[in-house]
């Protein structure tokens, strides 16, 4: 219960990524307020792409491979079990996992926002 209540946190947590997200822009020409309502509208776009989603994509797949190294870990050395393995690789994968979907997500966003503004006419500095 533990475990699902910290990464259902994080999951909360990663959810408005986009809309915190804030670019440098080289803004000399542009209307402040157009370029408001634009990174408005772009920041809308990029919530399309779904960190917690992948977060949990990563974990599940971080798991399934950590369980199976940590399996045949166990099996080859003496002292811990194959299960113990398994599940010692299943959580440490899984975190790991989760942390990467995560950061890919994230990233994600972030370059949605970037290619809308420069879509637009701004130019994107980072």
């Amino acid at each position: 219960m533990k475990r699902f209540l910290t990464v259902a946190v994080a999951m909360a947590t990663l959810a408005g990524c986009a809309q915190t997200y804030q670019p440098v822009v080289d803004t000399k020409g542009h209307d402040s307020a157009r370029y408001q309502q634009d990174l408005y509208e772009c920041r809308q776009y990029a919530e399309q792409v779904s960190p917690a989603g992948q977060a949990a994509v990563g974990g599940l797949g971080g798991a399934a491979a950590g369980a199976a190294l940590g399996a045949i870990t166990g099996a080859l050395v003496g002292g811990v079990s194959a299960g113990s393995g398994a599940a010692l690789g299943a959580a440490t994968g899984g975190a790991v996992g989760v942390g990467a979907g995560a950061y890919k997500g994230v990233n994600e966003q972030q370059q949605v926002i970037d290619n809308c503004l420069r879509g637009r006419g701004y130019n994107v500095l980072n």
